[in-house]
């Protein structure tokens, strides 16, 4: 079950391995992996981690729902998705490595090092639990390795629960020969706002951690990393579209907290007033939406972050926006739901409240980054197009890419990227507030105090005075006219790249963070000889142009996604009652094409053995002539 060094290491080359790490809520498990993370991606490997996270603030310990964690995935080459399956694990006690192996989490010959005090703990309910917790994962080859975390981590501080983390943070170091200078300097970073011992005990404790592991462990693992020739920089998405939403020219930012958005308000916070913006906390959803209008209302950058249930309280005033025509940005953060739903965990499923859930005609545009790197560009692309055409922007974000780590390359600052000054000279005399351009739907931009431009604003239907009117004749042109504006605006982008073949047998097409994933099935599937070929959506209001002709070039499109669809076969699901993916059912009534979909909501990001599974399960289900 234990490991004995005896002076002779075995060190293995791989081109990339999988890490867990695993604890009760409060361990630390982030941070170990967070400057793990890091320290493997400024040494030059590709990276991508993926939070465990329990709902709730402290749940019980030593349970299989009190997991908290990290997976952190890297290699030689460029990572894009949290892969299959983890060939090491770090478990600070049975039942939170129980959880993730009963969610087939680790390979058949993972490496687990197992906190070693359970096994033969003083309390008889605790050893009753862990001998049936390994007799549950004896079903498996694991190597248990066990590791005396508490007992190694008391020789330098009081609580091990504020240093088993760094400890095993030693451990890796050492498996993985990561650079403890590196190390060093992210604990440095992360512990900045503490007294200097903090620091000092936490470096010790790494030191710990490599001193134990090359004494007791006869394994190594060798990844090459290969320095950047260009400068890059690690975050993760959140942090990504807070500095993105800076370099766009945001000047406020109003907020409630929400999981899992909170963060792009703490890293805005930070720094934004060095930039002259502010954050703004208010006091609900609804304020915060009612603040960030009344900022852009008033000629100011504005943002307001959320995730769905915020989203469901903003919708009013949201649709305040999209009547008076002022430019706003939302970034919309996605977590599993509906209602409080699945608080932090990551689901796709706000896709369609995002573009039709509003009473009333109100077009908005809606894009979804799909990597971190775009998360930071999608805000600066969000901003133009809000103030380019006076228009409510959603920005589809979710968990996976909000508290992932990766890297990318460090973005150029361009002064293009911000709203320059506003033409705030006398209003022409009879210009009207909404002189609808007939072609663009586009009108000019009144600031209050502009001379001239005194006029009434109103949420009601109204006329190009801004007057409430119920004509029809004003009621049709003006919903024609906001109308009209994205339909300028989709003429502007481009048809989506195909990962693949320009035709084939299946199209495979995804949105937002599930790219990476579906871009490695497809490859296994290409690699079999099967003619697949995938695209990722970008834009989902307006879809991007051209997907009817992308479409007919293949035998069968599907979607990708996490969110829920019926299967086929189910009780009492029928092709008249059978419901389907939020893409599907968009693409299938923008394209008329019988869009086929393998959705899946389990709460976490989706693996690309999954998806090559069911790419398969298509094909030959198309062979057979059979919907799958």
């Amino acid at each position: 079950m234990g490991t004995k060094a005896t002076g002779q290491v075995n060190v293995e080359e791989v081109p990339e391995h999988t890490v867990e790490i695993i604890t009760n809520s409060g361990e630390g498990a982030q941070k170990c992996a967070q400057i793990f993370g890091a320290t493997c991606a400024k040494m030059g490997n590709g990276v991508w981690t993926v939070e465990i996270i329990p709902a709730e603030i402290e749940p019980p310990h030593h349970t299989v729902t009190s997991t908290s964690g990290n997976i952190i995935r890297f290699g030689t080459g460029k990572i894009t998705n949290w892969g299959d399956q983890s060939k090491l694990a770090v478990a600070f006690n049975d039942q939170v490595l129980l959880s993730r192996h009963r969610l087939d989490s680790l390979r058949d010959d993972c490496i687990i090092l197992l906190e070693a005090a359970w096994k033969d703990s003083e309390d008889e309910e605790l050893r009753r639990m862990y001998d049936e917790a390994m007799e549950e994962m004896s079903s498996k080859n694991y190597r248990f390795v066990m590791v005396p975390y508490e007992e190694e981590a008391l020789k330098i501080v009081d609580n091990p629960n504020h240093g088993k983390n760094m400890f095993a943070l030693g451990l890796l170091a050492e498996i993985y020969q990561r650079d403890l200078s590196i190390i060093e300097k992210q604990i440095a970073h992360i512990f900045r706002f503490k007294p200097a011992k903090v620091t000092e005990k936490n470096i010790e404790l790494v030191k710990a951690g490599i001193a134990w592991a090359k004494e007791n462990l006869d394994f190594r693992f060798h990844i090459e990393s290969v320095p950047f020739e260009e400068e890059r920089i690690v975050m993760n998405g959140n942090q990504a579209a807070a500095l993105g939403a800076i370099a766009s020219g945001v000047e406020l930012c109003a907020m409630y907290p929400i999981t899992p958005a909170t963060s792009v308000s703490h890293e805005l916070a930070e720094i934004i007033e060095n930039y002259g913006g502010i954050v703004h906390q208010s006091e609900d959803e609804i304020a915060a939406a009612g603040v960030a209008i009344g900022a852009s209302y008033a000629g100011k950058v504005a943002l307001t972050v959320t995730s769905g249930p915020g989203m469901a309280l903003k919708t009013e005033f949201l649709a305040l926006a999209i009547m008076i025509e002022v430019p706003l940005v939302v970034l919309n953060v996605q977590r599993g739901g509906p209602s409080t739903g699945l608080p932090t965990k990551v689901e796709q499923s706000d896709l369609l409240s995002s573009i039709y859930g509003q009473p009333g005609d109100a077009p908005r545009v809606v894009m979804a980054p799909r990597t971190i790197e775009e998360c930071f560009h999608a805000m600066v692309t969000a901003r133009k197009i809000a103030e380019t055409f006076r228009m409510v922007v959603i920005v589809l974000t979710d968990a996976n890419l909000a508290t992932g780590v990766g890297q990318f390359t460090r973005p150029e600052l361009d002064v293009r990227w911000q709203q320059g000054a506003i033409d705030q000279s006398p209003i022409p005399e009879g210009l009207r507030p909404y002189e609808w351009d007939l072609e663009t739907g586009l009108s000019k931009r009144i600031i209050p105090g502009m001379p001239g431009g005194q006029h009434t604003v109103t949420g009601l239907a109204h006329d190009e005075e801004s007057l409430v009117s119920y004509h029809p004749s004003s009621n049709e042109l003006g919903i024609k006219m906001r109308s009209r504006k994205l339909a300028v605006f989709q003429s502007t982008l481009m048809p989506p790249e195909i990962h693949g073949d320009d035709e084939g047998d299946l199209l495979v097409v995804g949105w937002g963070s599930t790219q990476g994933a579906i871009v490695d099935a497809v490859g296994r599937a290409r690699e079999q000889g099967h003619k697949v070929s995938t695209c990722q959506l970008a834009f989902l209001s307006p879809l991007e142009p051209g997907l009817k002709k992308i479409f007919s070039r293949f035998n069968k499109v599907m979607t990708v996604e996490i969110n829920y669809s019926d299967t086929p076969g189910d009780p009492y699901v029928t092709e008249d009652s059978r419901r389907y993916g939020q893409l599907a059912w968009l693409l299938r009534a923008h394209t008329l094409v019988d869009v086929e979909c393998w959705t899946s909501c389990p709460g976490q990001p989706l693996r690309p053995r999954d998806i090559y599974n069911n790419i398969i399960a298509q094909l030959e289900s198309t062979e057979k002539g059979v919907a799958a």
